[in-house]
């Protein structure tokens, strides 16, 4: 595309298709002749020269010019671009720096090597700004569904027309062994966009649980409406799904409502899945109760709940256990993941036997300890004892209660308990400064001999050495690795100290040593707390 001064009009017309077909603003297109000429032109004036050209968007006239900056004498280092007060003072009217003086030349004849260079800067300047254009139409638009035309796969990923350019989706996006043929039309969820260098990259998904909630807000009037909202939603892509639903309107069934007549609503959504199997759920605010929907088809005797650790134990009849694990564990790994909770699934023999377990261990425990006969420890423990610090620290009221203890009888109890606690204090103790515990951790408040020991056992020895540990080391907590929830065991974990009492010790710690200042932990406190709450979103 040779350019030449005296092709005014063909550079407008030239912007003018190229915007057209690139379906871009014209004026970028100008922008980037402009840039293109002004190259050429310094290939003849010398690349040291700042010129300028500006094309009249009327007329498609090109205005050739020469641009010199006023700097201070000791700044001047391009001869040919700047010049000095003094050198300026033939040009310009009480000059200062920054100043510029404009000046025309003779416009540029391009030759064939300056008109394909030019070339190549007006079609850079083009996919720049198609790609800008992209950008902008797709970012928003994360989040939702599209159709798109298929137009070749490469190494298992599968590259489609989306209109305005190219997106992909991956291998394992896809469902199971789902395989296209060039112009295919498929519907995907747009599960991302990303500027790069190479120009945005829009990346699709059909495994995704987003994926089957669009789906079901296409199909379902009232959750597009907002009357049903979709609350949790957890996959086994191409083979199995579980969707918890909620109505905010007493007389519409949730479930019944993505049902839909005669299974019209949810068998569309199926069919798009490729027949991937779909349990409706409702949503319950209540865990245990919710969880029990979340296991159907299998029916559930009883739910224990750890909130502290995210874990809940159920419990279900012999002949029921298969159907709550499912086929390989599908059926509790996506109840699971509904929940977001760790479950344990056990039978009601394997909870019998369990119990009687506990029951013998603080038993013997009692009976080891205290010095007493079976039959009294067997009543400690149906009370609801299950330690020493229980039975040593307890209102003298509440062992009264159990058959055949009398005043004496408590009292007597609760000093054998306080004994054995205060000789294994003492032991610990002993075993702590054996190790290397200084007297700054043993003296911290809030910490028992038998932790000063474990915390010693660990390596931590000093309150500086306690000050730089993590709250979850201390208290334990859950960590998820390939969506798997996993178990990382604190130093502290097995004296129930929670997350918050171990953040609030570590705390004071970093201020005892003076690594912090209360004053500004008062103030971020107050920060937070004046701020507005935030609306969750769930998924």
């Amino acid at each position: 595309m040779a350019i030449t001064s005296a092709n005014q009009l063909e550079l407008l017309q030239t912007a003018e298709a190229v915007a057209r077909e690139k379906m871009i603003d014209p004026g970028l297109v100008v922008e980037a002749m402009e840039e293109s000429l002004a190259r050429a032109a310094k290939s003849r004036y010398g690349a040291e020269m700042d010129i300028r050209v500006s094309i009249d968007r009327k007329t498609g006239k090109a205005t050739f010019t020469r641009v010199r900056t006023v700097v201070e004498e000791e700044e001047l280092e391009n001869y040919q671009a700047e010049f000095t007060i003094e050198q300026a003072k033939q040009y310009l009217d009480d000059p200062e720096v920054g100043d510029t003086f404009v000046e025309e030349v003779p416009p540029v004849e391009m030759g064939r090597i300056a008109a394909q260079s030019a070339k190549q800067v007006i079609l850079q300047k083009v996919r720049e700004a198609e790609r800008d254009r992209q950008y902008e139409e797709f970012k928003d638009r994360a989040g939702t569904i599209i159709n798109a035309l298929v137009k070749r796969e490469e190494y298992g990923n599968v590259i489609v027309d989306v209109g305005a350019g190219e997106a992909i989706l991956r291998r394992n996006e896809k469902i199971g062994r789902e395989s296209y043929r060039p112009n295919d039309r498929i519907r995907c969820y747009i599960k991302d966009v990303r500027r790069e260098q190479r120009g945005p990259q829009i990346f699709l998904s059909r495994t995704a649980p987003e994926f089957m909630a669009e789906l079901f807000k296409m199909e379902v009037p009232e959750i597009y409406d907002g009357i049903i909202e979709i609350k949790a939603v957890a996959r086994d892509p191409g083979s199995r799904a579980k969707i918890a639903v909620i109505s905010y309107d007493n007389s519409i069934d949730p479930v019944g409502a993505c049902v839909g007549m005669r299974g019209s609503r949810v068998q569309a959504v199926v069919n798009e899945l490729q027949g991937e199997k779909i349990d409706i759920i409702p949503w319950n605010e209540d865990q245990p109760t919710f969880l029990v929907n979340a296991l159907q088809p299998a029916e559930v005797s009883k739910v224990v709940l750890d909130e502290e650790a995210g874990k809940i134990e159920v419990v279900v009849p012999e002949e029921q256990l298969s159907l709550a694990i499912g086929r390989r564990g599908q059926n509790v790994r996506l109840a699971s993941q509904l929940t977001a909770l760790d479950i344990d699934i056990m039978t009601e023999a394997e909870e019998s036997a369990r119990r009687q377990a506990e029951f013998e261990q603080r038993t013997k425990l009692f009976m080891d300890t205290l010095d007493l006969d079976e039959f009294f420890a067997q009543l400690l423990v149906s009370e609801g004892f299950t330690n020493l610090e229980e039975v040593a620290y307890v209102e003298l009221d509440e062992l009264l209660v159990i058959d055949g203890v009398d005043e004496d009888t408590a009292n007597e109890l609760q000093a054998r308990a306080r004994d054995v606690l205060e000789a294994q204090a003492k032991a610990a103790l002993e075993a702590a400064r054996a190790l290397g515990a200084e007297d700054s951790l043993i003296e911290f408040e809030g910490l028992t001999p038998q932790m000063v020991e474990a915390l010693a056992k660990d390596d931590v020895k000093t309150l500086e050495d306690f000050a730089t540990c993590a709250d979850w080391e201390l208290a334990g907590g859950w960590t998820t690795v390939d969506g798997e929830r996993v178990k990382d065991d604190g130093v502290l974990e097995p004296f129930d100290v929670s997350l918050e009492e171990a953040q609030h010790m570590v705390m004071t710690a970093r201020i005892l040593l003076g690594w912090v200042d209360p004053a500004d932990l008062e103030a971020e406190e107050e920060a937070v707390d004046g701020e507005e709450p935030q609306e969750e979103v769930e998924a």
